[in-house]
């Protein structure tokens, strides 16, 4: 596996059951895979000659994040090692102009959208957006605000512009690569639908979750969506398992949407990975995500994906004022004996992701409390 984060930690777990040894290429010692995995080699990801050593007797790669350059693992391919995903699916997790255009041309539903040169660009793209969106089919007043994104590097909020004037519209030019801009959608809540699809076309579909953002970072992920009718949360399903087929996905997609408030749902963003969406499976589906990466990579029959709970809710824990680790598993451990528990073994910075929590049960009101407050305890935003 490429890249040491808790991505690829998680999975690793995931594949201690059937025995799989797991060599990583980790940028330190210090990233969280790289504490747990006996296999480490420590290396620049960007280097191909790195990546070709790394690739050596290695059955099959695949990645915790999207950031090795394309032309290396089609490098990787021309010598023969099996890439999960392979490049022609994965740049369109790592390229948002070419994910878009992709998704245009198998009509998948998506916000108003095209590639702008400079500010004043954005300006006329913001000026443009009367009337119908031929994408996604939305109305818009037209005018700003719009969103600007850097179509390659982002995640977490990182490369993404909320723009209410030309004047606003200057910075996400400086990082020198294309821009991508995006209709503001009236949207009422961010859902995901996570598939796992093997390379022989086998594909599973897990229920379609809720995912609430602070910041522009994923807070908490309800499983299943509260209040989402059965027919929109199966049109998300498929319009999933459609997008791993046509691109050619092996491996986790997750699919970024927006469930709009006249009732549709455009696809957002595209994740070829285990996905933070998706960690509510460790403790709330039979199979998680991991576990079905895992198989999917290596071809192996996948496992069901139903939820094991009436509902499972995960809550992020962020970077913040910590206090003594140890007390704080007292405390949430005797107040929720059914609290699980996953922290990364990363250093503490403020926001950083250094863990979640998963809790389960019946009550979705208990089930939300649960997690938040043992989120929050964690951080050390509470005491008590």
């Amino acid at each position: 596996m490429v890249g040491g984060g808790q991505l690829a930690r998680m999975t690793h777990e995931a594949g201690i059951p059937l025995g799989i040894r797991f060599r990583l290429l980790s940028d330190t010692p210090q990233d969280s895979a790289a504490q747990v995995v006996s296999d480490v080699v420590i290396g620049d990801y960007r280097d191909l000659d790195t990546l070709r050593d790394f690739a050596r007797g290695c059955d099959v790669i695949t990645f915790d994040h999207e950031h090795v350059p394309t032309e290396h693992l089609r490098a990787l391919e021309a010598d023969g090692v099996p890439v999960r995903p392979g490049p022609d699916a994965l740049v369109h997790a790592q390229d948002k102009g070419v994910m878009r255009a992709k998704l245009d041309a198998i009509g998948a539903p998506c916000p108003r959208h095209r590639i702008v040169a400079d500010p004043a660009d954005a300006a006329a793209f913001a000026a443009e957006g009367g009337g119908t969106s031929r994408s996604s089919g939305a109305e818009s007043g037209g005018g700003f605000p719009i969103i600007l994104k850097t179509v390659r590097g982002g995640y977490d909020g990182k490369g993404v512009w909320f723009v209410r004037s030309e004047e606003d519209a200057r910075d996400p030019f400086l990082a020198g690569v294309p821009v991508l801009a995006e209709e503001k959608v009236d949207f009422v809540r961010e859902l995901a639908a996570n598939v796992v699809r093997s390379p022989h076309g086998q594909a599973v579909a897990y229920p379609v979750v809720e995912s609430r953002q602070v910041d522009g970072v994923c807070d908490t992920v309800i499983a299943p969506a509260p209040g989402l009718p059965e027919e929109r949360a199966l049109e998300a399903q498929r319009l999933a398992l459609r997008i791993a087929e046509e691109l050619g996905v092996v491996g986790h997609l997750a699919v970024e949407l927006f469930e709009t408030r006249d009732g549709r749902v455009l696809v957002n963003e595209l994740a070829m990975r285990p996905h933070n969406s998706g960690h509510w499976t460790q403790d709330g589906a039979v199979t998680s995500q991991f576990a079905n990466h895992v198989r999917a990579v290596l071809d192996l029959p996948l496992g069901d994906p139903r939820p094991r709970a009436r509902w499972t809710v995960m809550a992020n824990v962020l970077g913040g004022d910590y206090p003594d680790m140890y007390q704080g598993y007292l405390h949430c451990m005797a107040r929720d004996p059914q609290l699980k528990i996953h922290m990364y073994g990363k250093d503490v910075k403020p926001g950083r992701k250094v863990g979640h929590v998963n809790t389960y049960g019946d009550d979705l009101d208990d089930v939300l409390e649960r997690a938040r407050h043992a989120a929050d305890y964690l951080r050390g935003t509470i005491v008590e």
